[in-house]
């Protein structure tokens, strides 16, 4: 126990003494900001002015489009045909629309062209079609001797007003607030179990290449070694994480503070409370802010560590086992393909099933296994999973990694050893079962 310890300790100093974790610890977040502030900024930049021509032989639908800032519709009706599609040859206009005339509606409606050198976007096919069928459809209703106020009168748009069971009013985006919350974490899981796992192989590999671990490996076992690489890292990996969470909770109390939302009044609010307090608030920013702190922070937190580090051992299982088996990293490619894929089905699983059914077979099942649970489940938490469920899945995972590090540490045992050979799939189980 006394030298796992120290190689615990060993591995721990080692990764929280290097430039890059100190750099990256506090570097990372400002990047993430920046990131996303840089997006922002991108996203509300004009774009470039597009020209439109119109070549309306009907004379109905030209004055239906109006310019913005983003295209401009010019009326060349009374130009040849044939000549403005040259000028779209010549990239004078970024498009050229051609209605023709024809003998009614429904013959109109099949008829119309859009002319350009490259395919346009589908949001401004659909605004087009949108201008030219109400045109269209205003029409059809003049035609018929329908009075078209009047129908625009009976028109209705309801907007649905959100309550929770409890009475509590409740806001729309709320479902996409939480699967960002949710896969951010299961994202960064992700990212650090790859980033860390990595770390655990290069550790092995240079040991090996440099024939330290022949000296390490006549004083310590094998299994105790790759035990300790594991848990140092995690432990470095876990004191980031800390320090991350605490710079997080310390910007959501400025920002809660900034725009007057406490903490303290926020939870011991209830029913008629609650909502007095959102009544003279008048902001839905303070509503959002609210809602974000009746999430289960604690369990989120909570959760994150402990799937964190159940992810990471079994998962840093197979790159130990890997680092010892190979003579270099060139070598450990065609061995790390199956273990970052189920990773990477975790994500896609999150995003594209937890947010229409965090609570569906799908998103259960896969937060259940332990190659995904890590990622899926955390994508969950936000969405409300029952306690037991959360049990179950981190038992099913550090079980997992029971047997995982079982079998990995006949590899490790046998591989850390093994120079000048580039190991096969065959030669890794053949070794599992020494």
């Amino acid at each position: 126990m006394n030298k796992l310890l120290l190689i615990i300790r060993r591995e721990f100093i080692a990764k929280v003494r290097n430039k890059s974790f100190i750099v990256m610890t506090f570097l990372s977040p400002l990047l993430f900001v920046g990131i996303g502030c840089f997006v922002g900024y991108l996203s509300t930049m004009k774009a470039d002015l597009k020209t439109i021509a119109i070549h309306d032989e009907t004379g109905h639908f030209v004055r239906e489009f109006k310019s913005d800032k983003e295209y401009k519709y010019v009326d060349l009706s009374q130009v040849d045909l044939k000549v403005l599609k040259d000028s779209i040859v010549r990239e004078s206009y970024e498009g050229l629309l051609v209605i023709p005339k024809a003998k009614d509606n429904n013959q109109l409606q099949k008829g119309i062209q859009f002319v350009s050198n490259d395919s346009p976007s589908v949001s401004f096919i659909d605004d087009m079609e949108e201008v030219i069928s109400k045109k269209i459809t205003t029409e059809n209703f003049q035609n018929a001797g329908l009075d078209t106020l009047k129908i625009n009168q009976a028109k209705a748009k309801v907007s649905i007003n959100l309550t929770k069971a409890s009475g509590e009013e409740s806001l729309k985006g709320l479902n996409e607030i939480k699967i960002i919350i949710g896969g951010a974490f299961g994202y960064l899981i992700m990212m650090f179990i790859i980033l860390y796992g990595n770390m655990v192989m290069r550790s092995v590999i240079e040991e090996k290449t440099s024939r330290i671990i022949e000296v390490i490996i006549s004083s310590v076992k094998p299994f105790q070694l790759m035990m300790g690489k594991i848990i140092g890292t995690s432990l470095a990996g876990i004191l980031q994480f800390l320090i991350w969470a605490l710079l997080g909770l310390t910007a959501m109390f400025v920002l809660s503070t900034m725009f007057g939302v406490h903490m303290g009044a926020t939870a011991g609010m209830q029913g008629q409370a609650m909502q007095a307090a959102q009544h003279v608030s008048g902001s839905e920013i303070q509503m959002y802010i609210k809602e974000l702190w009746n999430l289960p922070i604690a369990t989120i937190l909570i959760s994150f560590i402990i799937y964190f580090i159940g992810g990471y051992f079994l998962y840093s299982s197979f790159y130990a086992s890997i680092g010892a088996a190979v003579d270099n990293e060139t070598d450990s490619q065609q061995f790390l393909l199956p273990i970052i894929m189920p990773l990477i089905l975790g994500v896609y699983i999150g995003f594209f099933t937890v947010m229409n059914d965090p609570h569906g077979t799908v998103a259960t099942v896969f937060s259940m296994i332990p190659l995904t649970s890590p990622i899926v489940m955390m994508m969950r938490i936000p969405f409300g999973v029952p306690l037991w469920q959360i049990i179950v899945s981190m038992v099913l995972l550090f079980g997992s990694f029971l047997g995982v590090v079982w079998f990995a540490s006949k590899i490790y045992r046998v591989g850390i050893l093994m120079y000048g050979k580039k190991p096969t799939w065959k030669e890794l189980i053949k070794w599992m079962r020494y």
